[in-house]
């Protein structure tokens, strides 16, 4: 007999005490693992085996198999944005394939993960066992094994720290668990509690199916009324008779004319559905002609209460770019630049009048700022900016703070935790002497096994970053390592490269910056706007895509959200490589 996982309960409300602990809820597949010496699978809540359909999971060329078998684990298979945020679309297509062949090309481009929160059995049966210590197990168990797929859901103690955590990366919820309880199979337990994140989206009523007692709700999009999504759920026995008395009585064939606004809590929306639609409350304080997309997008933002918000509709960039599309964008790409922002010192350039106007640094925090934005104290009586927070990132960019610059070490260190090379061609046209520069750059950091990446500068050229952890390197030995690679580059193609600083002494070379990477100097941060033209972003690539087509204009911050929840952030595995470098090999070069 099959046993169903044990389940929480939905609730308003969490606990907030030393007996619970707080889980990030994931948003993918409830999942048994199940690892014996014939290997893993992987079982559904409802028995559905799903091994074949993941073998960056199940395959035993990843296994390092636990010192005993068998192992059950409890988890959620995800397909990950970042680490607090799962990617349910990607996931459900994974779920719906099952050609090899195919399942094996989208294990590659977007591999699933097993985030696992509790262990069932190991040498003996753990249901019994309290949580905190099944939790403890479970830890230990994760490490011994060292698959990359297969990961430990954190518990934290404190309420805020997830609550905030949960917020900042968008992710689906939070589980909230008593320490003391055990495992039940087969259960919906109140030892276990799910708190939804809802997003509150506004729409107008449009049908009703008394077949399924369903209601549509939908907004206009330009002057044409589109389809939000449909739902039953939330309304009072008196809430929904009363709509389908109104439908009766006003409607034609059970639609209505817009009317009656709604706000509806939801996952999200996708193809004009509702995830986990549920009724939240009338709005009559909104016109129907209010519910647009623009509100949708800002609506499903979750934007931060404590951020004040003006002057919205200020065109920012041509093309009708406006101080809203930005934000929203700063909203979604925060998760991905928080490792970047992290307790660096911040200049920005602000533009606010938008970038045809004039435009100014800062690098220290003004008098007017609220009292959530923080700082750095210098030792010269200024504080720097500082932004590795969603609520002041969002006020910088309230205040049209367009392009974000870091230095290379953290505000309170001596020493770099990256090493960047800057690849500047004397303008877009020859955008594909930087493309030929990385691959060089590559080919070469690859024989002596550093780890890099490569992102657009956002304006014409490319940036090679190299991870590393700090202390590990002084700038001194830095500036050793990137001469030392550039100047192999210049002797191997003097005619494409040069490191002449005065432009007019280039010609048509690219220039390649090594003597930037210093102490005081900044580099644009990953994923930061630009102004120019088309918005174009600091743009994170993968290796493959450096190819002659390859453009920096292709990146926008009207795309780039959507190319990260496509594909994922080819940055995911910065830190982690950090401790992966050749740092001796990187000084005796």
């Amino acid at each position: 007999m099959f046993n169903r996982p044990m389940l929480p309960t939905l609730s308003d409300n969490a606990p907030k005490s030393k007996e619970w602990s707080y889980e990030i809820k994931y948003d993918g597949f409830r999942v048994l693992l199940e690892w014996t010496k014939k290997g893993i699978t992987l079982t559904s809540r409802n028995g559905k085996d799903l091994t074949a359909q993941f073998p960056e999971i199940t395959n035993p060329d990843y296994m390092e198999p636990p010192a005993d078998l068998p192992l059950i684990l409890d988890g959620e298979l995800v397909i990950l944005n970042n680490p607090f945020q799962a990617n349910f679309e990607h996931l459900q297509i994974r779920g719906r394939t099952k050609r090899k062949d195919k399942v094996d090309r989208l294990a590659l481009k977007r591999p699933a993960t097993f985030m696992a929160f509790d262990v069932l059995y190991y040498q003996d049966d753990r249901t019994g066992t309290p949580y905190i210590d099944r939790k403890k197990l479970l830890k230990k168990v994760i490490n011994s094994v060292n698959h990359s797929h297969i990961q430990e859901v954190q518990a934290f103690k404190n309420w805020t720290e997830i609550y905030e955590t949960a917020f900042e990366h968008l992710s689906e919820g939070i589980v909230v668990k008593k320490n003391n309880s055990s495992y039940t199979y087969n259960k919906r337990s109140k030892h276990w509690l799910k708190i939804k994140l809802w997003r509150t989206v506004s729409g107008f009523l449009s049908e009703y199916y008394p077949g399924n007692n369903y209601f549509t709700v939908e907004i206009f999009a330009e002057d044409k009324q589109v389809p939000l999504g449909r739902f039953k759920n939330g309304l009072s026995n008196e809430q929904g008779e009363t709509l389908r008395t109104f439908f009766k009585e006003k409607g034609e064939n059970w639609r209505l004319s817009p009317s009656i606004v709604v706000d509806i809590h939801c996952l999200g929306v996708e193809d004009s559905e509702f995830r986990e639609p549920l009724f939240s409350n009338f709005r009559f304080d909104l016109k129907p002609g209010e519910c647009t997309v623009d509100k949708l997008k800002w609506d499903l933002a979750l934007l931060p209460e404590n951020v004040e918000f003006t002057n919205e509709d200020k065109p920012l960039w041509p093309g009708g770019i406006r101080k809203r599309d930005y934000l929203v964008y700063l909203r979604h790409v925060f998760p991905y630049m928080k490792p970047f922002l992290k307790e660096k010192k911040l200049t920005v350039i602000r533009y606010p009048h938008g970038i045809g106007d004039e435009s100014f640094f800062q690098k220290h925090l003004p008098e007017y700022a609220p009292d959530y934005v923080k700082g750095w104290k210098q030792s010269d009586g200024e504080t720097a900016l500082r932004a590795d927070e969603l609520s002041p990132l969002l006020w910088l960019g309230n205040q049209g703070a367009l392009e974000l610059h870091l230095p290379f070490q953290r505000a309170e260190a001596e020493h770099p935790d990256e090493i960047v090379f800057d690849l500047d061609p004397p303008d877009r046209s020859a955008f594909p002497l930087a493309v030929l520069a990385a691959q060089l750059l590559k080919y070469l950091l690859d024989k002596l096994e550093v780890h890099s990446f490569v992102k657009t500068s956002g304006g014409k050229g490319l940036q090679i970053h190299i991870p590393i952890t700090e202390g590990s390197l002084t700038y001194q030995e830095t500036r050793q390592f990137t001469e030392k690679l550039t100047s192999l580059l210049v002797k191997e193609k003097p005619d494409f490269f040069t490191t002449e600083r005065l432009k007019k002494n280039r010609g048509n070379r690219l220039y390649i910056d090594y003597i930037q990477h210093a102490e005081g100097k900044t580099i644009i941060a990953p994923y930061s706007a630009r102004a120019t033209n088309e918005a174009s972003v600091a743009t994170p690539l993968f290796w493959s895509e450096l190819t002659d087509h390859l453009s920096p204009s292709d990146f926008t911050i009207q795309n780039v959200i959507e190319r990260i929840w496509d594909r994922g952030c080819p940055f995911e595995s910065y830190d982690l490589c950090r401790e992966l470098q050749p740092y001796e090999t990187m000084k005796e070069l």
